[in-house]
């Protein structure tokens, strides 16, 4: 559903009340307040709004206070309740909800809204695609959404004014404003975040199994593996429970190939492997590459426009900085930055990404420079 502009001058002037404050809602507080709007805070837990105040969320929301705007960054499980409140509490002001995930969000305030004579037209969900794998206000920070996708989830009641000011918001964050359904949403999201997140956790999980030995060997590709396993399971389990309907049938697909993966190294144990066994494994790692180069890189190009030269950098202060400052005397600019630690010295490995064309230049530079180079893919 597509909401054309409202003929109305709308702006987001403030005040703007954020109720739940955590990572999202004390970021978007953050935000806010460093683009001149007044932040109002509420949590269900007077200490967390406390402590949100003193880090520069905002200001704790009192009596008599009427807000332009309500954002409810509490879990999904009561995300829809909450917008409802907010709806009563505040008859003027335009209600957004910043869950990840929109449809039963949508469908419980539609409903909510019918049931007790609420004005649905001030209501519309909202996604910002960013995040950390710590969790809570303390590790709020203003730039979280800066460049980031900004999902605007309207539904069939929502206003132009509504879907006016939840775009205005995204671009206040400094986000990248996407309009898209409910359904379409949370079956994008099942992909991009929510599998992803099961997947590392059980992968990590394993690692419970594994002795010191063979984790002092861990390197690089573990950590991008496994990073987001870090995450609080107290927040995923209502992200994840409420999005099970999409959930489900990408894991389902994912154990089968898992399944037939698993058939395949018994019987490369045996005696006599059965036909087929390293074709099953050829085609699983076929198959990555092939999504892999589907994921958008960065401006939204394909991954496979840049290319990726390792260069070996001492471990000392002032050493990567050197090494993006020749690049930058040579006009070369850096697409993406990755660093690598080598296990027992005192040399890091950056992996620089620059495009196709500038790849021989930076090659030449690294040779003039005396830098020493790894490899390049």
């Amino acid at each position: 559903m597509s909401i054309g502009a409202s003929r109305e001058a709308v702006a987001l002037e403030g005040p703007v009340l954020v109720i739940g404050a955590g990572l999202i809602g004390g970021s978007i507080g953050m935000a806010l307040g460093h683009a001149g709007l007044e932040v109002l805070v509420r949590d269900s837990s007077p200490g967390t709004t406390r402590l949100a105040c003193e880090l520069g969320v905002g200001r704790e929301a009192r009596e008599g206070d009427q807000p332009q705007m309500v954002i409810v960054a509490t879990p999904p499980d009561v995300c829809a309740s909450v917008a409802l409140g907010a709806l009563e509490e505040f008859p003027e002001a335009c209600v957004l909800d910043v869950a990840s995930v929109k449809q039963p969000i949508a469908q419980g305030v539609l409903d909510g809204a019918a049931a007790r004579g609420l004005d649905a037209s001030r209501y519309v969900g909202t996604h910002p695609m960013a995040g950390r794998e710590v969790a809570g206000v303390v590790a709020a920070r203003g730039d979280l959404f800066r460049g980031r996708a900004f999902v605007v989830v309207p539904t069939p009641a929502t206003s132009p004014r509504s879907f006016a000011l939840a775009r205005l918001l995204g671009v206040e964050l400094g986000a990248a404003v996407v309009e898209i359904e409910p359904d379409v949403h949370d079956e994008a999201v099942a992909y991009v975040s929510h599998v992803p997140q099961i997947v590392s956790s059980v992968l990590a999980s394993r690692l419970t199994a594994a002795s010191e030995a063979a984790l002092g060997l861990s390197g690089q590709g573990l950590r991008d593996t496994t990073r987001i396993a870090a995450s609080d399971p107290r927040l995923w389990v209502e992200i994840l429970s409420a999005n099970a309907g999409c959930i489900a049938p990408i894991l389902k697909a994912l154990g089968e190939d898992l399944d037939g993966l698993t058939r395949a190294f018994e019987t490369l144990g045996d005696m006599e492997p059965q036909p087929g066994s390293r074709a099953c494994i050829a085609r699983a790692i076929a198959a990555g590459n092939d999504g892999v180069a589907r994921i958008p890189g960065k401006h939204g190009g394909g991954a496979e426009s840049f290319c990726r030269v390792t260069v070996l950098v001492p471990d000392e202060p002032g050493e990567l900085a050197r090494l993006l400052t020749h690049m930058g005397e040579e006009n070369i600019n850096l697409e993406d930055l990755r660093l690598e630690h080598s296990l027992g010295q005192r040399m890091g490995l950056a992996h620089v990404s620059v495009t196709r064309a500038d790849e021989p230049r930076l090659t030449a530079m690294l040779e003039k420079r005396g830098w020493a180079r790894a490899g390049t893919e």
